[in-house]
């Protein structure tokens, strides 16, 4: 009987307790919502919740990979805002929309690589990069269409968006599944992904055995780039018009995902297995305030308490574990004493 319990303990611990922690939050959520609302359960609202933020979950896997590394990237939604608006100037201006399509994702790839020369290489602070490049990249964006907002794209591109590919399923919901896919490959089974990890663990230990810190902090901001650049022509795929304000806010929910999914701010922990459940989460919650008839500005707010809680939660939980096994010795040598 002792053994089959220490091997269910085991199993608890290999599965992760913060996981299992977000599984019982998420199983309470989808309660709460299914009660409120028949249908809530059916495929199609499942698919429709993601297709409300896909773009913000597919942002959110390079978010995870950069905060685990130690750093941040907070100009990705102004990345994603400004590829949009570009391929929007560039086919108002008569170019084909498949070429746009290509210089706006190099735009993305080229916002990448300036943010990671001055954080790998430079040295500068990541949160002050990025910040400053979020306004930049902002304003660029509003430069290229000012006041004005573009759309008739061609009926290709618009059914990238707002079609259904396979099934219920639309082209940025299967992509998002296969990124996630590659994701965790790549950060739990790879070469790179342990160095991601090392890194945000010790970066001065991880130089002196030999990973090459610069350059895999350099490749992590050029994912963040691309694929926040992708995200953004997904959006004016499904928007099927683009502004200057695209995708503005968007970061606090990208982070949130990130930090809930129990990855640690100071880098070196955390895996997608979390991330994913956390969205899943966040997404169920704003649909749930939505059938409650709840605005968007008071969404906002629970998901900016939920960023500090996804802060504190983690640690207040380590601080528990530690706290109990300095006080496990104490109880095992009572009971000694009292056998002797």
């Amino acid at each position: 009987m002792e053994n089959n319990k220490t091997n269910f303990l085991a199993k608890i611990r290999k599965i992760g307790g913060w996981e299992v922690f977000l599984l019982v939050i998420l199983a309470i959520v989808v309660s709460i919502n299914a009660l409120k609302a028949p249908n809530y359960l059916t495929i199609g609202n499942q698919v429709n919740l993601f297709k409300l933020s896909i773009e913000k979950i597919i942002v959110a896997l390079t978010m995870t990979f950069l905060i685990i590394n130690g750093e941040i990237d907070l100009s990705a939604p102004s990345i994603m805002g400004l590829a949009a608006c570009f391929s929007a100037f560039l086919y108002g201006r008569g170019m084909d929309m498949g070429i746009a399509l290509v210089l706006s994702l190099l735009v993305g790839l080229a916002c990448g690589m300036f943010n990671g020369f001055w954080i790998a290489f430079i040295g500068l602070n990541s949160l002050v990069v990025t910040l400053a490049m979020l306004i930049c990249y902002r304003g660029l964006a509003r430069v290229f269409l000012e006041d004005r907002s573009i759309g008739h794209f061609p009926d290709w591109f618009n059914f990238i968006g707002q079609k259904n590919l396979i099934g219920p399923f639309p082209f940025s919901l299967i992509l998002f599944f296969v990124l996630l896919i590659i994701a965790v490959i790549v950060l739990q089974y790879s070469g790179f992904g342990r160095r991601v990890y090392v890194i945000g663990n010790n970066k001065e230990a991880a130089r002196y055995s030999g990973v090459d810190v610069k350059i895999t902090k350099f490749q992590l901001y050029l994912a963040s780039g691309f694929i926040s650049a992708l995200a953004g022509l997904l959006l004016a795929a499904r928007f099927g018009a683009v502004r200057g304000d695209t995708a503005t806010g968007y970061e606090l929910d990208i982070i949130t995902m990130a930090l809930l999914g129990g990855v640690s701010i100071f880098g070196g922990s955390g895996s997608l297995w979390g991330v994913f459940l956390s969205i899943l989460i966040i997404l169920n919650i704003r649909n749930g305030m939505s059938l409650s008839s709840f605005s968007g500005h008071f969404q906002t707010g629970v998901i900016g308490v939920l960023l500090i809680f996804s802060v504190l939660g983690p640690n207040i939980a380590n601080l528990l574990i530690a706290r109990l096994k300095r006080r496990k010795p104490i109880v095992d040598e009572k009971k000694a004493c009292e056998s002797e």
